[in-house]
């Protein structure tokens, strides 16, 4: 390649990554605005996580084109842990959770997330999106959401048959900001152009929101930015880890640095199959969630993970390189230095209604059906328990309930979950026989296998395979997916009522 051809490969990856990063930024303002809210701590926490989520995390990252920052799926044990324990306690419990996230990455552990049961982690994120959408209702009302999942859906009745159209009081005004902010993101996603199609429904809808606020001078509740973002940094001091000296927030650290990986590595493996580029490297990428973290905890500011919003916005508005999220970080990072008194014309409603259309997109009914579809009725009650126990409960025990759960999926299989994987690599094909029992178990050195076989004609054996999990069935139909999208041929041979899951 001449020096001419090498120079312009420079600069459309650079002109490339600089226009995704505008885009990645307008979607990434109210969201990190939103998701502070509801997490019950000040706006500007959730800006300072999206400035290190893009600047830091970007530099470390092991997936070239997933974006960090504050995640809607923290937001309620976030709250939960707020309300009982107060903001200041929040900081060393995310430092502890970053060291963790840290050592998981040194020890190499990043794939194991990947092998948990995809019924729990859409189970999980359905539970997390209706206790948003059921918090911000009340936001919507300009009031502050309660303590509980149970006792904010409680109290929806009383908000609803509190209304009056005949006495338009700061409630009845701030509710129809706030679907004026559903409307016009909805609205949006129906009839936006391809030219702008781009453009966030988000960024649209706060916008109106905003307008219509300033401009009839209408009095609600507006979000309180402070003066400096530099200024609202509670940097540690002698008693930073005090609070860690109770038990139970050594186990919120473990449940966030648990959470937080899944969430993000799972959100990798989205991102993968959006585009050809680059692989993500697990263990790199959850050694910059643990960097990113820690210094979220040390700045007093929210948990991070990888955000799937984010970052399908930043490979469809055509990002080749890390360049983007890092220069997203310093978009927020300018904006909120020099244009703070904007922020604070944003009536909160407008980012409640933000947050009840992104909790909705949640909730997917979607998987729970393909999961009863594709592999019958336990995986989806496995959704199920995990989704119920999450709003009526707490995050952490819907999640190892669910986990429980699928070990009973083992129980046919007790006497022999061995699977043995053989490679033959040639020139032109390479064959992978498994035999055995393909379970969640071996999925991490199945996965690691999968996606070292060359870039040509491969084989995939399934004749001597027992029986497959839906956690391992998932995972090689996403593995041949991606293969066959680039263009490379994947045979599947085997019994019919294995390779027929395929389809």
């Amino acid at each position: 390649m001449s020096d001419a051809a090498a120079s312009d490969g420079r600069w459309k990856v650079l002109t490339t990554d600089f226009t995704a990063s505008i885009v990645v930024f307008l979607v990434a303002m109210p969201l990190c605005m939103g998701i502070a809210i509801a997490s019950g701590v000040p706006p500007e926490k959730g800006l300072i996580t999206g400035i290190i989520g893009g600047i830091v995390v970007g530099l470390f990252a092991g997936s070239p084109l997933q974006v960090s920052g504050p995640a809607a799926g923290l937001a309620v044990i976030v709250f939960e842990f707020v309300t009982e324990y107060g903001l200041s306690a929040l900081g060393p419990v995310l430092v502890l959770a970053g060291v963790l996230q840290l050592v998981a990455g040194w020890a190499k552990l990043g794939g194991l997330f990947r092998s948990i049961s995809p019924a729990v982690v859409h189970g999980m994120l359905a539970g997390i999106g209706a206790l948003i959408v059921i918090g911000q209702f009340h936001i919507l009302f300009d009031e502050q959401p309660m303590s509980s999942g149970v006792a904010n859906l409680a109290a929806m009745p009383a908000r609803i048959l509190g209304l009056t159209p005949f006495d338009l009081r700061a409630t009845e005004i701030a509710l129809g900001l706030g679907l004026l902010t559903i409307g016009v993101m909805l609205g949006w996603e129906k009839v936006k152009p391809k030219s702008v199609g781009l453009v966030p429904g988000a960024l649209l809808g706060v916008m109106a929101a905003t307008i219509v606020a300033w401009t009839l001078g209408l009095d609600v509740a507006r979000i309180e930015v402070p003066e400096s973002i530099v200024g609202s940094i509670i940097p540690p001091d002698g008693n930073f880890f005090s609070p860690l000296a109770n038990p139970a927030l050594i186990m919120t650290a473990v449940a966030l640095a648990f959470i937080a990986s899944a969430e993000t590595l799972l959100s990798a493996a989205a991102v993968d199959r959006m585009h050809d580029g680059v692989r993500t490297d697990y263990d790199k990428e959850l050694r910059a969630q643990g960097i990113g973290n820690l210094l979220c905890g040390a700045a007093g500011a929210l948990p991070m993970t990888g955000v799937i919003v984010r970052s399908s916005a930043n490979v469809q508005a055509g990002a080749t390189t890390r360049l983007s999220t890092i220069i997203h970080g310093f978009w927020i990072l300018g904006f909120v230095a020099l244009l703070p008194w904007l922020l604070a014309e944003i009536p909160m409603a407008a980012l409640g209604g933000v947050l009840v259309v992104t909790g909705w997109k949640l909730v997917s009914l979607k998987h729970v059906r393909h999961l009863y579809t594709s592999y019958g009725a336990f995986p989806a009650a496995i959704w199920a328990a995990t989704f119920i126990l999450v709003v009526t409960v707490d995050l952490l025990t819907g999640v190892l309930v669910g986990l429980v759960l699928t070990l009973f999926e083992l129980i046919p299989h007790i006497r022999n979950l061995r699977l043995k994987v053989q490679e033959d690599h040639k020139d032109e094909e390479s064959e992978l026989t498994l035999e055995g029992t393909a379970t969640f178990l071996s999925l991490s050195r199945l996965n690691r296998i999968l996606e070292a076989c060359p870039q040509c004609r491969v084989k995939l054996d399934l004749g001597k395979v027992r029986a497959m999990d839906h956690t391992t069935v998932e995972t090689v139909r996403e593995w041949l997916g991606r293969r066959r999208g680039r263009g490379l041929e994947v045979q599947v041979a085997g019994p019919k009522h294995i390779i027929g899951q395929f389809a």
